[in-house]
């Protein structure tokens, strides 16, 4: 599926939740968070949203944080993707 966001919306591929806790606990996938960690694979070209100028700060292969909740959740053969709005996007892993 080839997917081209608009506006200001990034599409970001999920990570995987960790299996295991640090002391070494393997967790059922019902027992997991949510990971709100993942790459972003594509960004829209920003400008005017509501009146006021978004300016893109993400660009593809960042590793970024999300809300919890936020996006809408879009499921392919192999990914699991959702698409966000960039202020959305918390922080970028470095």
């Amino acid at each position: 599926m080839n997917l081209r966001p608009l506006s200001d919306r990034v599409i970001v591929k999920m990570v995987e939740a960790e299996e295991t806790t640090k002391s070494g606990i393997i967790l059922t996938s019902s027992a997991q968070e949510k990971s709100q960690i993942g790459e972003v694979i594509a960004v829209g070209p920003g400008g005017m949203v509501d009146g006021k100028e978004v300016i893109m700060s993400v660009k593809v292969g960042d590793r970024v944080i999300l809300s919890k909740y936020a996006g809408t959740e879009i499921k392919s053969a192999d990914d699991e993707c959702v698409i966000v709005k960039m202020s959305d996007i918390l922080a970028v892993v470095e």
